[in-house]
């Protein structure tokens, strides 16, 4: 029997009365099973003495003393003890006793005792108001699980009923993982598992379980995701270089407090591209540009026309920094599609992003004979009407549009690429329902290949979580000839100085941003507005200078319009929301201004810092920041002025966030795990990934339906 099979009523154990049962169901805790998996989340070590001189520096003081005296502070009913104790090493501290009078009996002065707690220094002496006080010859000398608690159960109580649990249930369980995984990594069985969690005879063996417990959870995880690579694509995902060679495990988990540890090459070793395949139409857009594709570029695009190539469906994420050339590596897969006479889409979060892809391929692929359109919920009525059609009967090759491509009257004739940009800004539903209109317009209903842009960089650990059914590939150069963005701090009331460079790169003939957190002012807010900005500096710091403002209350078409005259140079400043985070590339602005940089995330920031750059110019961005800055603000700020490089960003902002709330993670099904983090776990997640999949490989090679073969058979 497996722990998740053990429903038992929780109140079968003894002691778990109807009271106890509703605080166990606020902690989640309804049956037996869930008591055994409820794991601590840490271990009070008392076995170990840490005397009072350490109180600075330990997270808890264990060790053994003396009362020496009684004292009492304040009046009536707030009347309080205070226990005067003193240790082998003469140090004396106050254990401050509140709402427990009774242990003035329990410890009369002269009492030899243990105290285990946290202490501080408090009016002039050590003092503790978190203690546990137990006769010297009573004192557990073990550790203790510590568990997360709910108002009015302690840690006392649920300790004893998960021992009563683990003692009546935990024998003869059998372990998630097969059998042969167990063997390989010498891993211990679910009942001693069990056992040295809320029971370990040393912190080593409560790490050497806890690993096990983590690399359990990763593999089965994994095991799924390959389960679901198989089912809808037929084959497993990409394993990264150093685990798709056969690398051994170097030591077992029993090393080192269970810290298994892996041998791998170097995954992000480049390998120059001398000689890729191009297709005919490929071939002519290559000789059309007027630059070379970097190696990243032509590396990538090597592996999307492999996957073209093959029957089952493409399921790639592309990673690449702002301005990394994504878009371009898309345009040639697109060709590859068009070549065997079958339709393409690209999806796009924004009017604006979408109308600045679809202005980029009238100009690349327009010239060599693609047909192209652009569809979005502001294209009228008689012009949708004709696109429809054309669509459906197959005479656009490639349709570039928002939301409205995905939208329940739209057909095409045969759809077999669709490239998803900006993925992270569509949820689950949004991406299945453009995938599924693929499937419908395909005659032997297969789906479409998929390829998802993300500009936002994902660690690649935490991709391999999040998109771990996907192929991965990723673009870290940059094309040549472009300059470091140069970036500077200016503290609030220094702007002044801003001003002044800004009008010195106007003069010069180039453009700026200006970005703000909000469209207007805030009562419960005092930051500064873009609509009030506009005003500011439009008639104050830049008078006679063409300035624009644009923000997401302005109707789609004229924010296209006022997008247009600033992409031509006719306004000069732009002053302007968040909005302008995603697809604005206007080749002369040389300057980004955030104010309240405070405010916005990492990857927003690095997004509105990528609007400039684009070209050979140098650019800058200055990052206004607000007084009394939280630790968070200060350590975003800091790695902002010191990189921009996105990866080393993304890991940051990682750091900082958690994974949960970094690119729409949360909407993209991330797991939310009980142990494992697959940012600190990263070896075991990938050795983790490799054994499922190679187990996956085994059963498919042998015939097995994995689906019907879960990973816990032997």
């Amino acid at each position: 029997m497996f722990v998740r099979e053990i429903h038992i009523p929780a109140s079968r154990i003894r002691g778990v009365g109807p009271s106890t049962v509703k605080l166990l169901q606020n902690l989640g805790i309804e049956t037996v099973g869930d008591l055994l998996y409820y794991w601590p989340r840490g271990w009070d070590d008392r076995t170990v003495d840490i005397p009072l001189s350490r109180f600075a520096s330990a997270s808890h003081i264990n060790t053994n003393a003396t009362v020496i005296a009684h004292d009492w502070f304040g009046y009536g009913s707030m009347k309080t003890l205070k226990l005067i104790i003193k240790d082998q090493e003469e140090t004396t501290a106050e254990l401050i006793c509140f709402n427990r009078p009774f242990l003035e009996k329990s410890f009369p002065i002269g009492s030899s005792v243990v105290v285990h707690g946290s202490f501080q220094w408090k009016y002039g002496g050590i003092q503790s108001t978190s203690f546990d006080l137990d006769m010297a010859d009573a004192a557990p000398r073990c550790i203790l699980p510590v568990y997360p608690l709910t108002t009015g159960l302690t840690q006392i109580q649920l300790r004893r009923i998960i021992a009563k649990a683990v003692e009546t249930y935990a024998e003869g369980l059998e372990s998630e993982l097969p059998e042969k995984i167990r063997n390989v990594y010498r891993l211990p069985t679910k009942p001693e598992i069990i056992r040295t969690m809320h029971n370990p005879p040393s912190m080593a063996d409560a790490e050497r379980v806890r690993q096990a417990l983590i690399f359990e959870e990763l593999f089965l995880f994994e095991y799924a995701i390959g389960q679901r690579s198989l089912e809808r694509r037929g084959k497993l995902p990409e394993l990264p270089p150093s685990l798709s060679e056969n690398v051994a495990v170097s030591a077992s988990m029993t090393e080192t407090a269970g810290k298994a540890t892996f041998e791998a090459g170097n995954p992000d070793v480049e390998n120059p591209v001398e000689n890729i395949s191009l297709s005919p139409l490929q071939t002519r857009l290559r000789e059309r540009l007027p630059f070379t594709l970097t190696q990243d570029q032509l590396a990538v695009l090597a592996e999307i026309n492999r996957d073209l190539s093959e029957a089952v469906p493409m399921a790639r994420l592309l990673q690449g920094d702002v301005g990394s050339g994504k878009t371009l590596v898309a345009f040639f897969a697109c060709l590859r599609i068009i070549e065997e006479k079958k339709q393409c889409a690209i999806l796009a979060p924004t009017e604006l992003l979408a109308r600045q892809h679809a202005e980029n391929a009238a100009k690349l692929l327009e010239p060599i004979g693609v047909r192209l359109a652009f569809l979005s919920g502001n294209v009228k009525a008689a012009g949708r009407l004709r696109l429809l059609t054309e669509l459906r009967e197959g005479n656009i090759d490639l349709v570039i549009g928002t939301h409205a491509l995905f939208s329940g009257n739209v057909a095409y004739r045969n759809l077999r690429l669709v490239i998803i940009d900006e993925q992270h800004r569509f949820g689950v539903l949004q991406r299945a329902a453009i995938i599924k209109k693929g499937t419908a317009s395909n005659p032997e209903k297969k789906q479409p290949h998929m390829l998802m842009m993300s500009a936002t960089p994902i660690p690649r650990t935490l991709a391999l979580s999040v998109f771990g059914d996907l192929d991965i590939s990723v673009i870290r150069t940059m094309p040549p000839g472009r300059k470091p963005i140069q970036t500077h701090l200016a503290r609030h009331g220094n702007e002044q100085k801003v001003y002044d460079f800004i009008r010195n790169e106007l003069i010069a003939g180039h453009q700026a941003y200006f970005v703000y957190p909000l469209i207007d002012q805030s009562d419960a807010l005092s930051l500064k507005s873009a609509e009030e900005m506009f005003d500011t500096l439009r008639n104050r710091i830049f008078p006679g200078i063409p300035i624009a403002l644009i923000h997401s209350r302005i109707p789609e078409e004229e924010q296209r319009k006022i997008m247009e005259q600033f992409r031509t140079g006719a306004t000069k400043i732009l002053v302007a929301t968040s909005v302008v985070e995603v697809g604005v590339d206007v080749a002369n602005a040389t300057c980004m201004v955030i104010e309240h940089a405070e405010r916005f995330g990492l990857s927003a920031l690095h997004q509105l810092r990528g609007r400039v750059g684009r070209v050979t110019l140098q650019s800058y961005c200055f990052l206004v920041y607000s007084q009394n800055l939280t630790e968070d603000a200060k350590a975003r700020l800091k790695v902002m002025h010191e990189t921009t490089d996105g990866f080393v960003l993304a890991e940051e902002d990682l750091r900082i966030r958690g994974p949960g709330d970094v690119t729409g993670i949360l909407q993209s099904g991330y797991v939310a795990f009980a142990l494992a983090d697959p940012v600190r776990d990263h070896e075991l997640l990938l050795e983790a990934r490799k054994a499922a999949f190679k187990m996956l490989l085994e059963q498919k090679n042998a015939g097995i339906n994995s689906s019907e073969s879960p990973p816990t058979t032997t």
